[in-house]
């Protein structure tokens, strides 16, 4: 009896080993995290530039009410905020119809006898987040644009970053102006 027990306990370390070997085995020949991983590439660097810019202002509850306004000049819809995190995230709703993806579903149903889904709807969303500067004499807020995309049969099937410079370019014009009107107290 006290051999059994022996044999079950030589038998079990013989596997936990193997396990072991295993495992450092596929941990040697699983893919290497490169060295420059985490250090940003040149375009990451450009389009956050795009993204961000810093306003000369103290008070960033007014830098998000402002940022709403913005956005709501611009068609969006509130969805959430929380000022405390500085975050606002709104959107907008549009067809994302296509006469040229129409067309080629009609022709591959017609040729090919396959049903080809097409887009249908899309939700352009914002995010703006704030962040106050180290020495609390600016606030930095990034801006982000995002393309979600729902086919003819109702799936989401694409999501994409938008980076036209000129969402960009108008989002932060508008919000300095109402920054510019906010500070002289003039209504805009």
């Amino acid at each position: 009896m006290k051999r059994s027990g022996h044999r079950c306990f030589v038998a079990s370390r013989a596997c936990f080993g193997g396990l072991l070997v295993l495992v450092a085995l596929l941990q040697a020949c699983g893919p290497q995290i490169p060295k420059d991983a985490l250090v940003l590439q040149e375009p990451t660097l450009q389009i956050r530039q795009r993204q961000a810019r810093k306003y000369t202002t103290q008070d960033e509850r007014k830098l998000l009410v402002a940022a709403n306004q913005t956005l709501q000049d611009l068609g969006y819809n509130l969805q959430s905020s929380n000022k405390p995190l500085g975050l606002l995230v709104a959107s907008k709703n549009r067809t994302a119809v296509d006469a040229g993806q129409a067309a080629g579903q009609i022709m591959a149903a017609l040729i090919l006898g396959v049903y080809v889904p097409i887009d249908k709807e899309q939700m352009i969303r914002a995010s703006v987040v704030t962040l106050p500067t180290d020495d609390k004499s600016a606030v930095l807020v990034r801006v982000t644009f995002q393309r979600l995309v729902w086919n003819d049969t109702g799936a989401l099937w694409k999501l994409e970053r938008l980076d036209n410079q000129e969402l960009y370019v108008e989002f932060h014009g508008k919000l300095s102006k109402a920054m510019f009107l906010e500070a002289q107290e003039i209504d805009s």
